[in-house]
Parts: structure tokens; sequence; C-alpha cells
């Protein structure tokens, strides 16, 4: 069939697409940054159109001439506001499918019941399948509970609660019962419904053979870890407030994030209807198979997206599934091509070191920054700006970065994400820690006689007077951090040469 992925930029959406080509359909991808898809390895087999869920004649125009939409888009953060933005999204692709002739919908959604109190992220999403349905077009809407794969919003959350904290003091939700899924699954059910048109028009409830409590979740998945049995205190006064704040700092998961996750645990999710079974029998894999599936991908760096994958606020994650709005600046945001920087005050701090290496080298050294290989210089800094990050809400260090060498646009890096990437010219980081303006960390390689000229920028345009000052007080840091960086980047690519 003739199908187009919203949300290709995402966390499923991303894992996908290369599964429906090997089924043998056409695939078109929906993306606001088209250029997000670039280095993924399927590129040359897609079309990529740009698509904007709150933008109805992109949207009409991506789903022209195609048969089937897959609906990945979801917006979550700690505003209330999410839920209409979903349902407003909802209905822009709705209407332009059905304009396109569109014979339709499969939507990932959640699972939860209505009778049992569902939080607002949990009643979004049925939401977001009632808006979908309420037009010509049959809907498959699939919902599931917690996504355990390499990288997922759920599993990573879950592996550092684990792996950080050797007891733990938990609320009552630690006793809720859920059953998770593994990814390879979901995608396998995403795929199989083209195939039988039975699915078309229905809910269908998916989950693995397991239907374990959260507690008994994080016991398993330290065993599967080689940890100690971790020691879990219950006390009934922990807030969903409280909860993610501690979740915010022990994690990758920001807190506006972990707070409608958190939200979500005081609700059942497990299946309750086999209809699923009967129209797409299949063998699903245990939770302690589909952990140790996620950590030998990650200790292969064979981790193909993330939760991080999708950008900015509006990021994609569940307790259901990943998926993803791209976020990027509004045309009005100065950006660092810009000579003028649209006419606002911009602070820099630039350094020029030259290279004995090929601009390669040099290019290939700048790539490697953040994760496990830092910053190459006062570490210790590096680290207290995480931790204040996350102290302030942000998003800290502790997202890491997808491969420890490869890039791509879109990518994230620690407290950073790939803004612009041409090899081996230009690598930009456009800075999603919390600051008071828009800051970016450049690099340019250019040829300088026999090796190369290495100019590293940081540059931050300032909010008001609070921004101002903020870059005024971090000067006497810059000078400690920022010269030492570019010469450590040079030696390094000296070395390799």
């Amino acid at each position: 069939m003739r199908v187009l992925v919203t949300g290709s930029t995402g966390y499923i959406g991303g894992r996908l697409v290369p599964h429906l080509l090997t089924a043998g359909h056409q695939v078109r991808c929906a993306a606001r940054t088209p250029a997000k898809l670039d280095d993924r390895p399927w590129r040359a087999e897609v079309e990529v159109a740009r698509a904007d869920v709150f933008d109805a004649p992109s949207l009409r125009a991506a789903c022209d001439g195609v048969d089937v939409v897959y609906y990945l888009v979801h917006s979550m953060d700690a505003e209330g506001s999410f839920q209409s933005r979903d349902a407003h999204a909802a209905a822009n692709l709705r209407d332009a499918a059905e304009e396109a002739g569109v014979q339709r919908i499969v939507y990932l959604g959640g699972l939860g019941h209505d009778d049992g109190g569902l939080s607002d992220h949990l009643r979004s999403r049925h939401e977001v399948g009632r808006v979908l349905a309420d037009g010509p077009i049959p809907v498959t809407e699939l919902r599931a509970a917690m996504i355990l794969g390499s990288g997922s919003a759920s599993f990573e959350m879950l592996r550092h609660l684990v792996e950080v904290l050797p007891m733990m003091v938990t609320p009552k939700w630690v006793t809720t019962r859920c059953q998770p899924i593994a990814v390879r699954d979901v995608l396998r059910y995403l795929v199989d419904v083209l195939d039988e048109p039975r699915t078309a028009g229905r809910i269908l409830e998916v989950g693995g053979p397991d239907v374990l409590t959260y507690e008994e979740l994080m016991h398993v998945y330290a065993e599967v870890a080689g940890l100690r049995r971790r020691r879990i205190v219950r006390v009934p006064l922990l807030t969903p407030r409280l909860s993610s704040l501690w979740i915010g700092l022990v994690t990758p998961l920001p807190t506006g994030l972990a707070r409608p996750l958190i939200d979500s645990l005081e609700n059942e999710v497990v299946v309750r209807d086999d209809t699923v079974d009967r129209l797409l029998p299949h063998d699903t894999v245990p939770f302690r198979d589909a952990v140790e599936l996620a950590l030998s991908r990650i200790q292969d760096l064979e981790v193909a997206t993330t939760w991080a994958s999708a950008g900015g606020s509006a990021m994609a994650a569940a307790p259901t599934a990943q998926h993803d709005r791209d976020d990027e600046a509004t045309p009005e945001d100065p950006r660092p091509e810009d000579p003028s920087w649209s006419g606002g005050t911009v602070f820099a701090d630039e350094r020029q070191v030259h290279a004995d290496a090929s601009p390669h080298a040099v290019f290939a050294a700048v790539c490697s920054i953040g994760g496990d290989q830092g910053y190459r210089s006062v570490h210790w800094l590096w680290a207290l700006r995480g931790a204040v990050d996350k102290l302030v809400g942000g998003i800290g260090l502790r997202r890491g970065r997808r491969h420890p060498h490869e890039l791509a646009v879109g990518e994230v890096v620690d407290f950073w994400r790939v803004e612009a990437l041409q090899r081996p010219t230009l690598l930009r980081l456009r800075a999603e820690m919390k600051v008071p303006g828009e800051a970016w960390l450049e690099f340019r390689v250019e040829p300088d006689g026999t090796g190369s000229l290495l100019t590293q920028r940081a540059r931050f345009h300032p909010r008001g007077l609070w921004g101002r000052l903020y870059w005024l007080a971090l000067v006497p840091f810059h000078g400690l951090i920022f010269p030492r960086m570019a010469r450590q980047f040079a030696a390094e690519a000296e070395r390799r040469g």
C-alpha cells in the first residue's frame, strides 16, 4: 500500500518505517524538519513531505495519493493545554485524510479504561482516538501500556531508577498492575493490521504475556541487569508532583515529561479485550526477555531511536507509546545563520585553534562531544551545570547521546540538540537547557595549510535583563571551559591522525 507515516522522526515512527518497507509498502514520511531524516539508513527508499499537524494545507498535501495514514504524533508536557493541542492536531489530520481520499488511519494510543478515572494523559490518548474516528475513514486504534525497548521513555525511566537507587521510597502506585509490551511486538502489530481487513474500525488492546506491578518490574530489571535486589519502601504521602521532581533528578526525563507519566502510573493498564489474539495471533516477548533485548541493544550501540528523537517540549513519550511532534524554532527566532541575527542582541565567545590533522579528523573529534566522552574540559563545571538544570526542571546531562560517535540533525547530545550538520565543515548544537534566552554551540572546520582550522563559537541571544545578567555571570567560567575544549578537540584529532 501507499503509506504516510506522521511522527517519522519519533521513537516509534523512526522504527516503523523500515518494517513497512520490508513488508513491501511504499512509504512517505511527514516531518516538520525533513533534514532530521537525512541520515536514516532507509532515507533513499522513502518520499519525505514537509508537514505540520497544525498546518492543514501541508497535511492535505502530505496525505495526497496515499491509502493509509499512521498517526504517531503526541505532544506531552506538564501543561494541561497538551490535551487541546492533541485534539486539534488529530482533527486536522482526520479532515486532511478525508479530503485526500485516504482509506484508513492507524493510530497508536494508550491502554486504560474509562471507568477507572483516567489520568489527563491517558484521557487525552483516548480522546485523540475518538476525534480520529469521528469521520468517514475507518480507524484502527492500537492501545498499548508501557513499551519496552532500547531508548524508550518508559524503559529509560525504569532503568535509571533501578540502577541509580539501591533503595527507593515510592508512592502507592508501585502496586498498580500493568502489562508491558516489547517494542518489536508493537511494530509487528502496526504492520500486520494492514493485512487484516477485520482490524479496520476497531480498538485493539495489545500487551505482552506478563502482568506485573511496577514494584515487580523493578525487581525483575535488577535481576536481569545483575544488580542487588532493590529495597522499596512505600509511603502514602508522596504526591505525583514530588515523584516527578525526584524522577527528573535521577533519570534522563525532564520533570515536565515525568509528571504526566507519573500521573498515569496510578491507572491499571492491562488488556481486557483479547480480540487482537484472534485477528492477529502472535506470541509476544516476555518482560524479562524484552529487558535483556533492550540492554543488549544499548551495549552493542544499536539504538535506532530514543525517546528524545522528537524535539522540543512537545516530546513523544508515555507509558503508552513513544510518538513525536517535531519542534523547531519559530520563523522569528534568531538563527545562527542569520548575519544580522534578526536585529537582536547576541553575545558570543569565539575560539580558534590550528590542528595538524585533516578536516575529517578534526570534525570526527568534534562530533564525539558530550555523552560518556564529555566536553574535554573542567568536567565538574559541566556536571554542575547539568545538575542545576535538573534542579530548575530542565533536561540536564543524563539524556546522553544515542551513539558515541555518530550524529544526525535532530539528535540529542545531553542538553543540546543537533541543529545543523554539514560534514566535515559544520556542527551546530542548539541548547535545550533552561536559560533566559536562546543558546548555540557551533564548530566550523576548514583547511589551514597542511592541517585544519577549528573555529568554536558559543552564541547567546538573551531574553530581557535576566538574560544579560546570566551571560555576564558565566563569562569567567567560559574562560576556563572554552579555550581548553577547543585545544583538546584539536589534540584529539592529531592523535587520531
